[in-house]
Order: structure tokens, then sequence, then C-alpha cells
């Protein structure tokens, strides 16, 4: 049951999603029902540290931006929701503050839930229960693989992985190029990993150089998938 306010892009990108497409005709429906779409410019605010939860969101166009606030006050990236990915029902569960800042990152289309709604959600469609169980196992999961990278691999391993996703999630195929549509500084790229932005532009500078990537001004453009999942294994 498509959302007549999207458009045939962005009900493509929630249709398609690996969580959402594996959920019962019924319940996508039913989801789809309750959501109102809100339309975002960059840089917009979605939610903050420290409020109450009020929407379950799906993202159908851009990104969110997750971040976090360090002890000097700066704003630090930690991860970017792609179309396709659903958040935001961990505080609904639990009923405690948000733990983190939400971010329009690019003009944004979102599908957003109405807490009232994601219980009634819940109340009616026990498949709902199971499937976000496993939405979250999968980010337990995927948080412990980020951590063990971060002990284990160096620099150069954990950016060539983290290019090689943004790559999926984001990749234009140009030719034989992949061009990551997802507009990302140094900086930012920076933060994800952990990292300096200095440090992130020497590696990138050596990609180069090894003719994997090409960098461009807030752009990465894959040359070779091959030899970024070589240096990724490493």
């Amino acid at each position: 049951m498509p959302n007549p306010a999207l458009t045939i892009e962005e009900q493509h990108h929630v249709d398609t999603g690996p969580w959402f497409s594996k959920l019962s005709p019924g319940l996508r429906g039913a989801i789809l029902a309750r959501a109102v779409v809100r339309r975002l410019p960059d840089g917009a605010s979605l939610a903050s540290r420290g409020t109450i939860a009020e929407d379950w969101c799906g993202v159908a166009k851009g990104a969110v931006r997750i971040s976090s606030v360090s002890l000097s006050g700066k704003q630090i990236a930690l991860t970017y929701c792609e179309p396709g990915v659903w958040f935001g029902d961990i505080a609904l569960f639990d009923g405690l503050p948000r733990t983190h800042d939400a971010d329009a990152h690019g003009e944004t289309t979102l599908l957003t839930v109405r807490k009232a709604d994601f219980k009634h959600l819940l109340s009616q469609h026990t498949e709902l229960y199971e499937a976000l169980l496993r939405l979250n196992c999968r980010r337990l999961r995927l948080m412990f693989d980020v951590i063990e990278d971060l002990n284990t691999k160096p620099l150069a391993s954990r950016l060539a992985k983290q290019i090689l996703l943004l790559a999926r999630s984001y990749g234009i195929a140009q030719g034989e190029e992949i061009r990551i549509g997802l507009q990302l500084a140094q900086e930012d790229m920076a933060q994800l990993l952990g990292a300096s932005r200095q440090r992130v532009n020497q590696e990138l500078k050596g990609f180069e150089r090894d003719g994997a990537v090409r960098v461009e001004p807030t752009r990465l453009v894959v040359l070779s998938r091959e030899k970024l999942m070589a240096i990724a294994e490493r």
C-alpha cells in the first residue's frame, strides 16, 4: 500500500529497505497507513538528546545524522541513517529520553509514525515485535563489529570498509566508477572512524595513489572496489 505523498523513488527506497521489505504485506500496509511524510531541509533538527521520543521514523530520501556532543562542546557524528532505515523505536520501547541528537543531512524525506500509532501497531501485529527484536539484534551485532574493528584494525582498513559501506548505500554507478552521493567532508569521515581529519586525509591520499578512490571536494569516487576490499581485509 504505497503512500501517495512519497515520490516513486522515495517509495522504492522504503519498499526495498532490508528490514521493511521482509515484513508481511499486511504489516507494511498498516505502517504506511499510519505514517506521515515529513520533508526536512539540510541541517533541520529532528530530535535532541534528553528529549522524550514522540515518533518512530523511516528514511525515504537523504540521510539522518546521529550525533553526540563531546566534553568540549563539539558535535561528533556517530552514524548516518540511510534511505530504507527505520530508527527511534528504542526510546519508544523503554520510555527513556533520547540518547543522541538527530538532524537532516542534505534534503531529507522521512516517514514518521506517532508514538500512539506505534503502540497501536504493536498491539495489533505481534509480527512487529519479532521484527523489531531482529532489527535490534542486528544493530547490536553491528555495534560489536565496530568496537572490534576499532580495537583490532588499522585506520586504513576501517576507512576502506567505511567507504565500501557508503558506496553500497549511496553509490551512483558512472561507468566503472561509483560516485558516493552522500556529501561528507573529511572531518565527518574522521568522526565516524574516531580519528583525526589529518590522518584520514593521509590515508585517502594513499588510496588515491593506489588507484582505489578519487577524492573530490565533499565527495568520494570509488575507482576500484577490489582494491578497497583488499585494504579492508588487511
